[in-house]
């Protein structure tokens, strides 16, 4: 029996279970519990989606989760469905990442000879790995069967990671791999320059290390209980070399402890770690707040219960069972990340890698893939969650204060890394400032306008060719690499930029960064319709492929993309875009070429460029809103023809069954606003376009109290088109809807029918409205 079908069985036993209790009594509780049965963890573990099985609670620190392996782009959450063995279970893990990292403090069961070194992945024989069967995972709960015999078990609290081994019979021991790492190529210097572990006088095994992969410099520290004490432990320093058998210290670079139970068969061992970024007595603290006891179940059930209430937030009916298993697993992939990185005592690592106090209440977060989530991901929460966007809000208001090189683009742990391009932050507190969400907006803008204004400042990767950018309209493709992408990702970020100072009382500022908000234009290539590199004397770059990546083999001119998809990459300006096709039938034309082109690319594209229809690209980021775009044609048909396609073809419930990186929630995010029918082409704006719903209902409990329904009487495959949207009962004579409408609560309904309705959004009346004013910023 396969991993994945018994996985399917022991969902069917739970749901069983669910309808006991709804009969004994507990009906909410079990519908709740019923929602979050539906979720399946192991889907994106395969293919490119870069997801882990193991168990984390909504937006925590922990994500205590099997690897399988640490040296492949595949394994960038350290795990990959169908690997042969694995490695252990370590206690922080990056969901749907195309970078590597984290992976911090492994765990292996093991029995008999003590080894030192993992062995290769298809051999693991040769070293401490371990072959697996038998895997089962739910929301806040992963078992497996380890081929030497043991049966783990792991689940969550916030901060702290609970696991449970079971012996077959005999001793056994505890492996702790402090040099377990994401592999890092580059050599540049050690992955780990330093690392401690400590067993102190209570029992409790602390440590902390510094590691230099992808956040380079950030520090992690734990604390580790057992359910009773080993018979003996035995310390490790670097290269391996064993400790006097009286050491309750070792430090150095690579380090590992062997914690050996001469009664490990007599009792599951359960032990209990809680990480840290800020230091071992955070790490302390956290462990007896969060974890008082070794109650493997009573953690459990606190772990479903919040996980429940979690996916709770949406329920759907119609569709296929697939199709409901694969929204409640995008609901749950959407509030993985950000990670929680303050402790319970209120103290968090900033940006400026200094500790700082949190005020009451206050939390700060990491892993914010801005490039990614600002998209889809951050509307979603706009919608589900106010009073956490409100806290994300606070903390990137901090973090851009604290950082040197201003609004964040991707930090993690402590590190802005300056992964991707722009500083997508920006575009996430103007849509917040947008749509009510209280914060210290004008707090942000002396940074803002430094990173916009200040050529001087200093820059990472993701700001490259400011000054460039600002004295010619663009950046000149023979100077700076990606040139093309960031000429149009600055621009958005000025648009947003310019929402912000707007609102905090800085007219003359706000005016400059909307004009430059406008150099998309100078990147546009009339002549060919397309987004074109353009060098330093003014002139496009000869030859022209749209489909190439860059224009000469010294460096790419997109950012994981190239010209067919980033001439739709203006998310603020469709208007304008059109304006520069020839018009409407300019644009829609040019979208129907899009979707129809050969889905050839160059040999050198990167595996993110992934998911093809024609030249879009479903499994990467900056083709997200493109099927949208036909609202601003006249041809809304055909959004509501390709959105459909795209929820049908790009997810299905099985491991592989996510086309891309689900870049912490984004590619879930996407599913889940799409299969309700609506979109944010442009977050700013606080407009949704319509597209083309899933489900025959939704029932969406808003973060307000309220409830949205979304009803589509008679939706099939078959069916994905209408004629007719009514907003609580009334027909609504347009393709969209603001934000604050939505935020009311009420009923929206679609007429679904089988063949398009040509007159639907023809009227440029029903399209989304241009830019309009900025908010006044709110405290």
């Amino acid at each position: 029996m396969s991993a994945f079908t018994r996985r399917r069985l022991m969902t069917g036993s739970c749901r069983m279970a669910l309808l006991a209790a709804a009969v004994s009594g507990g009906v909410a509780h079990a519908l709740e519990n019923e929602i979050a049965a539906r979720a399946d963890p192991f889907i994106g573990t395969g293919g490119d989606g870069h997801t882990f099985p193991g168990a984390t609670l909504p937006f925590g620190m922990v994500q205590l989760s099997p690897d399988t392996d640490t040296a492949r782009w595949a394994t960038c959450s350290g795990y990959r469905h169908g690997d042969p063995s694995m490695l252990g279970f370590s206690h922080t893990h990056l969901s749907g990442t195309g970078i590597g990292d984290m992976l911090d403090v492994l765990v292996v069961p093991c029995r008999g000879e003590v080894r030192l070194e993992p062995g290769p992945l298809d051999r693991p024989d040769e070293g401490y790995r371990l072959r697996y069967s038998d895997e089962a995972a739910e929301p806040g709960f992963y078992r497996v069967r380890l081929g030497n015999g043991v049966t783990s078990e792991l689940t969550a609290t916030l901060r702290t990671g609970i696991q449970r081994h079971t012996y077959p019979n005999g001793g056994g021991h505890l492996l702790i791999d402090l040099s377990h790492f994401a592999a890092d190529a580059s050599g540049a210097h050690p992955v780990i320059d330093e690392a401690e572990m400590t067993l102190q006088a209570d029992g409790t095994l602390t440590g902390q290390r510094r590691v230099f992969r992808w956040a380079r410099g950030r520090r992690i520290h734990f604390a580790m209980q057992f359910s009773r004490p080993p018979s003996q432990i035995a310390f490790f320093g670097d290269g391996d070399a064993p400790q006097p058998p009286e050491t309750r210290q070792v430090k150095g670079r690579r380090l590992k402890a062997v914690l050996h139970f001469d009664d490990a068969a007599s009792a599951p061992i359960v032990v209990r770690t809680a990480v840290s970024a800020v230091d071992v007595a955070g790490a302390r603290a956290n462990l007896a707040a969060e974890a008082p006891h070794f109650d493997f179940e009573a953690y459990r059930q606190a772990a479903s219960r919040a996980w429940a209430q979690e996916l709770s937030q949406i329920g759907v009916s119609g569709g296929t069972a697939e199709q409901r298993t694969i929204m409640a697993t995008a609901l749950y992939h959407a509030a993985v990340a950000p990670t929680l990185l303050s402790d319970v005592d209120g103290r968090t690592i900033g940006l400026d890698r200094k500790i700082h106090p949190l005020g009451p209440g206050e939390k700060a977060y990491s892993a914010y893939s801005l490039w990614d989530t600002y998209r889809a991901w951050h509307p979603l929460q706009t919608l589900l969650r106010p009073a956490l966007v409100a806290a994300f809000v606070a903390d990137l208001v901090r973090q851009t204060r604290q950082s040197l090189f201003g609004p964040p683009v991707w930090p993690l742990q402590g590190v802005e890394t300056g992964c991707m391009i722009g500083w997508h932050s920006v575009p996430v507190l103007a849509e917040a400032m947008a749509k009510g969400i209280p914060g210290d907006y004008a707090a942000t803008w002396p940074a803002i306008r430094k990173r916009a204004f200040d050529f001087t400042a200093p820059v990472l990767d993701n700001a490259l060719g400011i000054p460039l950018y600002d004295a010619k309209g663009y950046i000149p493709a023979d100077k700076v690499f990606e040139s093309v992408s960031r000429t149009l990702e600055y621009a958005y970020d000025d648009h947003a930029a310019a929402r912000i100072a707007q609102a905090v009382g800085a007219p003359e500022d706000a005016a400059r960064l909307e004009a430059r908000s406008a150099n998309w234009r100078n990147v546009f290539d009339r002549e060919t319709g397309f987004a074109r590199p353009r060098l330093d004397d003014g002139s496009f770059a000869q030859p022209y492929d749209p489909a190439a990546l860059g224009h000469s083999a010294k460096w790419r001119d997109f950012t994981e993309s190239n010209g067919w998809q980033a001439t739709f990459l203006n998310q603020h300006d469709i208007h304008g875009l059109a304006e520069a096709l020839g018009g409407p039938a300019g644009l829609e034309a040019r979208l129907d070429a899009l979707f129809a082109a050969p889905s050839t690319l160059p040999k050198d594209a990167p595996p993110d460029i992934s998911g093809m229809v024609g030249q879009y690209a479903h499994g990467n980021e900056p083709s997200h809103h493109i099927a949208y775009l036909y609202a601003w044609t006249g041809a809304h048909w055909k959004t509501q023809a390709m959105v459909r396609r795209l929820l049908a073809l790009m997810y299905r419930a099985r491991p592989n069954g996510m086309i891309g990186n689900d870049d912490c929630g984004q590619m879930s995010a996407w599913f889940v606003l799409s299969a309700l029918g609506f979109y944010p082409v442009d977050p700013v704006s606080t407009v949704y376009v319509f597209g083309s719903p899933l489900f025959e209902e939704a029932r969406v409990r808003l973060g307000n109290g309220r409830n949205l329904i979304v009803g589509a009487p008679g939706n099939r495959s078959d069916r994905p088109f209408y004629g007719r949207v009514e907003w609580n009962g009334r027909p609504l004579e347009r393709c969209w809807i603001g934000h604050d409408e939505v935020m009311e609560g009420g009923r929206l309904t679609f007429r679904m029918q089988n063949v398009p309705d040509l007159s639907f959004g023809r009227d440029p009346r029903s399209w989304p409205p241009p830019r309009g004013p900025a908010p006044t910023a709110r405290r």
